[in-house]
């Protein structure tokens, strides 16, 4: 009677671990795809913020001086 309680026992623990493993990859999952959109959308802002430090450079460089900012 004893083996019979055991076996239960680590069938359910068995199950339990099942299904938080398989909990976990699902999140891992919607994890990965929401990061690979916020890269998607990050990436344009990111090159427009490089080009205009670039910008900024350049014209420090060359001596000109910067136009005064705009308010949006």
């Amino acid at each position: 009677m004893l083996l019979v309680v055991w076996i239960v026992v680590a069938v359910l623990a068995v199950v339990v671990l099942g299904s938080i493993t398989y909990t976990l990859v699902g999140a891992l999952g919607r994890l990965t795809g929401e990061l690979r959109r916020l890269d998607g959308e990050v990436r344009p802002v990111l090159a427009e913020v490089q080009a205009t430090l670039d910008r900024a450079a350049a014209q420090r460089a060359a001596g000109t001086p910067e136009p005064a900012p705009t308010a949006r």
